[in-house]
C-alpha cells in the first residue's frame, strides 16, 4: 500500500532538502527513508531507486536553474544580462549546493527526456544573452560553455573554502564577469 502524502515530488524533495544540507552523498534511500517517515522498501512505489532519485534531483535543479537565470536576465542584454546570469547562476549553487552537485552529473541525465529538456532550458537562456554578443552558431554554444565552466569553476572553488586569501572574492567574481564580457565582445 502506497502512503498518502508521498509521491515522486515528495521524495525529489526531502533529497534535495537533504543533499542541501549535507550534500549530494547524503542522499541514500535509507536516509530518505527516514526523513519521509516510511520503511526504505517503500520507496520503490514511487521511486526506481537511488540512480533514479539523483536522476530526478538533477532534472529539478536544472528546472530550478533555468528559472532562476530567466528570472534574472529578463529584460536585460549586453553585460547587464550577462552579470545577472552569473550572479544567478552563483546564487543557486549557494543556496541549493546539493541540487547543484546533481544537475552537474550530465551522464546520468542524458538518457531522460525531462532531465534533457531542463538543462536545455539552461542553455536556452544563456543563448538568449548571447544575442547581444557577435557570436552564433557553434561558436555561441562554445561561448556557453565557457561561460558555464568558468562559473561553475568558480563556485566549486568558492564552496570548498578556496578563496581563502584576504582578498575579496566578489571582487573577484565582478573581474571574471569583466573577463567574459570582454572575450564574448571578441576584444580580449
Amino acid at each position: 500500500m502506497v502512503r498518502a502524502g508521498i509521491d515522486p515530488a515528495t521524495v525529489v524533495a526531502a533529497a534535495a532538502e537533504l543533499a542541501d544540507a549535507e550534500g549530494l552523498e547524503a542522499v541514500t534511500l535509507t536516509r530518505l527513508a527516514d526523513a519521509l517517515g516510511v520503511r526504505p522498501p517503500s520507496l520503490y512505489a514511487h521511486i526506481d531507486g537511488l540512480a533514479d532519485v539523483r536522476r530526478r534531483l538533477g532534472a529539478r535543479g536544472n528546472t530550478e536553474l533555468a528559472a532562476a537565470l530567466s528570472h534574472a536576465v529578463e529584460g536585460r542584454s549586453g553585460r547587464d544580462a550577462l552579470r545577472a546570469l552569473a550572479v544567478a547562476y552563483r546564487d543557486y549553487a549557494r543556496a541549493h549546493p546539493g541540487s547543484y552537485a546533481a544537475l552537474q552529473r550530465s551522464r546520468d541525465l542524458a538518457d531522460d527526456d525531462e532531465a534533457r529538456a531542463a538543462g536545455e532550458a539552461v542553455v536556452r537562456v544563456a543563448l538568449a544573452v548571447l544575442r547581444s554578443y557577435p557570436v552564433e552558431g557553434d561558436d555561441a554554444i562554445h561561448a556557453v560553455r565557457l561561460i558555464r565552466v568558468t562559473l561553475h569553476g568558480f563556485v566549486s572553488i568558492e564552496a570548498v573554502g578556496g578563496f581563502a586569501m584576504n582578498v575579496s572574492a566578489d571582487e573577484t567574481f565582478e573581474r571574471l564577469v569583466a573577463l567574459l564580457d570582454s572575450g564574448l565582445k571578441g576584444t580580449a
